[in-house]
């Protein structure tokens, strides 16, 4: 039943529908404007990278390479002229004929021929004319039979065979340098030795026509009888 108290005025029933309307009508607002509704991000200002950069900049030195000095000039040399008084000597070993003609003799000039210095101390082994014992080969075996003694050391232990000996005939002819090239032994090596150092002049070897130094080797026979 319906209050009999209440005015006709204050009774909402009525109107309930008109009200959920309006209401549905704003929440469709309210959603439709927030779909609108756009967002703006916000931006931060960096206050620290707009300051300026008040670093220095690095200066590079550019350096100049400088050229090296010239060298130095050499001193200049100078001629000294040395002046000398008329009645001063002079040696001159150049005459000069001022008179001569065309009829006047003249010596014949003859250079002096000067010995080749290497020649003189080359030892040859082989020359054009060898040199030679006096007398030839009968008699240097005759001399070297005649002035060997047998040594009492060799002859006591049986010892005997050649000894091989090496000489320099020089370019007068005599003996020098004598070595024993290979030996026996029992005092025959220094026997031989002594008896080459002892033989007279050879006659010397010649190289083109020119007496030479020649290096000979001699074997003397040690035999036992």
């Amino acid at each position: 039943m319906r209050d009999k108290r209440k005015a006709p005025k204050a009774d909402l029933e009525s109107k309930k529908t008109i009200f959920i309307e309006i209401g549905m009508v704003l929440a469709l607002a309210a959603v439709l404007f927030a779909f609108e509704w756009k967002s703006y991000e916000k931006t931060e200002l960096n206050l620290a990278a707009m300051v300026a950069d008040d670093t220095p900049e690095e200066m590079v030195e550019i350096t100049q390479h400088e050229k090296p000095p010239p060298p130095p000039k050499p001193p200049q040399q100078t001629t000294i002229i040395e002046i000398v008084e008329d009645d001063v000597e002079i040696d001159d070993d150049i005459e000069i004929d001022v008179e001569a003609d065309q009829e006047t003799e003249v010596e014949e000039y003859i250079p002096i021929e000067e010995e080749d210095e290497e020649e003189e101390t080359q030892i040859f082994t082989v020359v054009e004319s060898m040199p030679g014992f006096p007398g030839g080969e009968a008699a240097r075996i005759r001399y070297l039979n005649e002035n060997i003694k047998y040594p009492q050391m060799a002859r006591e232990s049986g010892i005997q065979g050649r000894v091989f000996v090496t000489f320099v005939v020089e370019r007068n002819g005599a003996v020098t340098d004598v070595r024993v090239l290979r030996g026996i032994g029992g005092g025959c090596d220094e026997e031989a030795v002594r008896v080459i150092k002892n033989m007279p002049k050879w006659n010397a070897g010649k190289q083109r026509g020119k007496p030479v130094r020649v290096q000979f080797n001699m074997p003397i026979l040690f035999k036992l009888n």
